[in-house]
């Protein structure tokens, strides 16, 4: 048995929020998430007096590299000192008074990091999928394996998926938030009004049709990532096999037969469009369906709304934390369509990430992203 042990309530029922600010760490600065995420951070304005710590490798040797010499692109001219990069350690965090740690990991060190860091007494924000479902047979997608299956799962139990939009209130008081994929955040903001109204013909089945820029595929170069492959093409990849379909199946309370999620590569830098086919139980109106979405974000900020047959486009929320949701309806009042865009480096990864931070520290949620 691991010697580690977790809190039997969440920290934040113990803690008095809202908080003024918080200590902050980064695991995983090296790739575009966590670029984004430096920078949202290093200009949060709760941040200011509390600067992130960025961590590097853990066993690595210091070496004098800073956030900037990583991304020159968020350096500031401040005259400030750069934040360095330090190897990663526990007792680094422990000195420093962390609260919050962001991992931005490949899901197998999350894995390996989360029940050392809610044994350490610390929150933490899990950008990748190694927390994000609950049913065994969806996780298997990431073969995932765990020194303590015993401690995992009681872990797993605890962890909230990170939509605020969806799970708010349990973020609040949350100690393992599991940011969502990408792709499922696009699809999931589309169609959870919807489906939670019970308009939706799920038995006739529901069609997720999502386009992403090359970055989605992370920063280590691949065959398929190849300017020579992505530039000047449209592919489509992982059907039937997507890792994010699970989100889609357990967020919506749907079956795999109830729901297709093909996922394509746009040869764009950043950028998701899902472009999702519904069927309605009964015939309605547009302005029926414009009101059902509204009413459902109604209190959250990242979520635009778009009048009836005005459609989202890549190019106005690319750089920003929104996500659009527009649709036209059929004649028929019967046939949908959905089309939901957002950047899958910020509200499909860090800035949905700050979002979380946010709802968890008791701020406006819409804080360090307009």
């Amino acid at each position: 048995m691991s010697h580690f042990a977790v809190a039997s309530e969440p920290l934040a029922t113990l803690a008095k929020l809202p908080k003024p600010h918080a200590r902050t760490a980064v695991a995983g600065v090296t790739g575009y998430a966590g670029a984004e995420l430096a920078r949202l951070l290093l200009n949060h304005p709760r941040l200011n007096e509390t600067q992130p710590v960025f961590l590097g490798r853990m066993g690595a040797e210091p070496d004098g590299t800073t956030i900037y010499d990583l991304h020159p692109q968020i350096a500031k001219n401040d005259g400030k000192p750069a934040p360095p990069v330090v190897p990663f350690a526990w007792e680094t965090l422990r000195k420093n008074g962390t609260e919050i740690l962001f991992l931005a990991l490949p899901h197998e060190q999350s894995r390996e990091y989360v029940p050392h860091a809610l044994a350490a007494g610390l929150r933490v924000i899990d950008l990748s999928g190694a927390w994000r479902l609950h049913n065994p047979a969806n996780a298997t997608v990431y073969k995932l394996t765990d020194a303590d299956p015993a401690l995992a799962e009681a872990i797993q139990n605890r962890a909230v998926f990170g939509c605020p939009e969806l799970h708010r209130d349990e973020i609040a008081g949350a100690d393992l938030v599991a940011n969502p994929g990408c792709y499922s955040t696009s699809i999931i903001l589309a169609l959870a009004p919807l489906v939670r109204a019970g308009v939706v013909d799920v038995e006739h089945g529901i069609i997720c049709d999502s386009k992403s820029g090359v970055s989605g595929a992370g920063k280590a170069p691949s065959a398929k990532t190849h300017y020579m492959y992505a530039a000047d093409n449209l592919s489509a990849y992982a059907v039937f096999g997507h890792r994010h379909t699970g989100e889609l199946l357990e967020q919506l309370g749907l079956t795999s037969d109830q729901i297709q999620f093909t996922p394509h590569l746009l040869p764009v830098p950043r950028g998701i469009l899902s472009t999702i086919y519904v069927r309605l139980r009964s015939k309605t109106d547009a302005v029926t369906v414009e009101q059902t979405l509204r009413n459902f974000y109604t209190g959250s900020p990242m979520v635009r709304v778009h009048r009836s047959g005005d459609l989202p486009q890549i190019q106005n929320v690319v750089r920003t934390s929104f996500c659009d949701i527009g649709f036209e309806l059929a004649p028929d009042g019967k046939r949908l369509v959905l089309v939901s865009c957002l950047d899958n480096l910020l509200k499909g990864a860090s800035g949905q990430a700050v979002q979380n931070m946010n709802v968890m520290c008791g701020w406006k949620e819409s804080e360090g992203l307009l």
